[in-house]
């Protein structure tokens, strides 16, 4: 048994990845196991991680940090492309005030974090109390930045010994997962909140949603536009909509823009809800037609653009209209229904709605792609183009006053802003970003994994005497402060000033920690998808703050 002995023991190749695939296997594993219907995920990696370190087990520490360092960048980067096309949109409208309060939360748990530091007299060390601070919003890319910043700190001297913060992200991290679902109970309690009444709310707010594409049947009975043609109409609405069909007698069409409309025509519009009523009133009353007769005709069918040449050009450069005939009326993008406007920058990935003859669509199909086969081949090249430029970036230093040293957005900073930026505005340089969901979750969840089993087993031998220590249990309530004062607090503001709907700000408060398993009770609370959407709308901006105010922290205390 010699042999089972040293692939144990004697550190080398074998070892470190029989160790890695252990604690991975491990962690994914406990990570399904459910309580009151919360699970910690693969979160469950780190706790593996420090049972295997606690039991001896070790691995090389520059082995060790490279695995770390490259997870969090797979991780970070992955994050970043998923999030990049609705980073920027997330600050229209609503948005805003979605990602002020979320902005809110973030800086009053770094404001709580300060103060703790202050009132303690230093007693635990501002880069512990950080480390305490993202296991308290179970953020973990916040940890991987704070060690990146530690690093960059014993580099320049500036520190003789890097403390282990991932001790006190371990020890905050379950109770913060629970802090955060009590604090969205709590919200509830104070304000004697009704889920039924906040359903019938939503629902009615909802309907009056302008953006939502809506088909509109319409006979044209302004004299005014009789005989003119479909683009001169549209100039003259002054609104963005589609004809998708026409009706004229007992023959359907698909109409060009220089089809010459009559009165009488009948016309299927789509268009945004908001121009709905001025377009009725322009055109003429809405009627009733079985438009499914003219499927005998015509057709409508989906078609997924998967050629990468079409990739950031507009729809109306494609002419698609005057090449083929056809009509796009709608374009899908990450589940959300576009108007197919002329000035519509397509992606790669987008799923649109097409209608014309059968013989036409099958020659739109070829220009566009519609070869799924292609969307599920991996574009390797964005992929480590984009963390090239992002570990240039992150390495690049810039001056804010008072610090002591130069700050860098570092390994976990530079790629999370890159793969924004590609994920947005990738296809200016020619690049596919599209990623499938499940290609972009696997390297999500391997980043992470890597990350968290390096976290884990490089803290493994002091943790168990830390956690059962004064200072350990001191840790655990910080973090239950610092996870539960800034929710209910800027959840009292949202719901008492803003009045936002309940199932709204508890999303806004699970996004604003980035933690799934409070989506997750949230979603199950709800009968509808508002919680994942207000996640969704503030998890970006929230997660470039955590990563970049945990630098900053580490940085300006040090």
């Amino acid at each position: 048994m010699e042999w089972l002995n040293s692939l144990l023991w004697n550190e080398g190749i074998a070892h470190t990845i029989l160790l890695y695939s252990l604690i991975i296997a491990l962690g994914v594993l406990c990570g399904k196991i459910r309580i009151a219907g919360i699970s910690l995920g693969p979160t469950f990696v780190l706790f593996a991680g420090l049972l295997i370190g606690h039991l001896g087990f070790t691995v090389s520490h520059e082995v060790a940090e490279f695995i770390r360092d490259f997870g969090l960048i797979l991780f970070i980067y992955s994050i970043g492309l998923q999030v990049g096309p609705g980073f920027f949109s997330s600050f229209k409208k609503g948005g805003v005030q979605l990602n002020l309060l979320a902005a809110g939360i973030v800086l009053t748990g770094v404001l709580v974090t300060v103060l703790i530091y202050f009132l303690l007299q230093g007693r635990v060390s501002m880069p512990m109390l950080v480390g305490i601070m993202s296991g308290a919003v179970t953020n973990t890319p916040g940890l991987g930045a704070a060690q990146e910043a530690l690093r960059q700190a014993l580099e320049a001297g500036q520190i003789t010994e890097a403390p282990q913060i991932a001790m006190g992200y371990a020890v905050a991290y379950p109770l913060g997962v629970v802090g955060i679902i009590l604090s969205i109970i709590l919200i509830r309690v104070i304000f004697r909140i009704k889920l039924e009444k906040e359903e019938n709310d939503l629902q009615a707010e909802s309907e009056s949603v302008a953006d939502k594409p809506e088909r509109l049947t319409l006979r044209l009975s302004n004299k005014a536009l009789h005989g003119r043609e479909l683009h001169d109409i549209k100039q003259l609405v002054g609104r963005n909509f589609v004809v998708s069909r026409l009706m004229r007698g007992n023959d359907f069409s698909i109409p060009q823009t220089e089809t010459v409309l009559l009165e009488g025509d009948i016309l299927l519009v789509i268009a945004a809800q908001a121009d709905a009523e001025p377009i009725k009133a322009f055109i003429g009353e809405t009627t009733e037609v079985d438009w499914k007769i003219s499927e005998k005709k015509l057709v409508s069918r989906r078609i997924v653009i998967t050629q990468g040449e079409i990739n950031g050009k507009t729809l109306g450069s494609l002419k698609i209209r005057s090449l083929y005939g056809v009509n796009v009326t709608r374009v899908n993008r990450s589940g959300v229904d576009l108007l197919g406007s002329p000035n519509l920058k397509l992606q790669v990935g987008d799923r649109v709605m097409v209608v014309g003859e059968k013989g036409d669509i099958e020659k739109v199909e070829k220009f566009l792609g519609n070869t799924l086969k292609k969307l599920n081949e991996p574009h390797i090249i964005t992929i480590f183009f984009g963390i090239f430029v992002g570990i240039l970036i992150g390495s690049i230093p810039f001056f804010i006053p008072g610090m002591p040293m130069p700050v860098k957005l570092g390994l976990a900073g530079g790629p999370l802003v890159i793969s924004i930026l590609i994920g947005r505005f990738g296809y200016k340089l020619k690049l596919i970003t599209y990623t499938t969901q499940s290609a972009n979750l696997m390297l999500r969840e391997i980043g992470i994994s890597l990350f968290l089993a390096s976290v884990g087993i490089t803290s493994g031998g002091k943790f168990a005497e830390t956690v059962f220590s004064a200072d350990g249990l001191l840790w655990v309530g910080l973090g239950f402060l610092i996870t539960t004062l800034p929710l209910i607090i800027m959840g009292f503001v949202g719901r008492k000033f803003t009045r936002l709907n309940y199932f709204t700000l508890i999303g806004l408060m699970a996004g604003s920690t980035t933690d799934p398993p409070a989506l997750s009770y949230s979603t199950s609370i709800a009968s509808n998808d508002q919680p994942a959407v207000s996640y969704s709308t503030v998890y970006p901006l929230t997660m470039f703050l955590r990563v970049i105010l945990a630098q900053i922290l580490i940085l300006a205390f040090i």
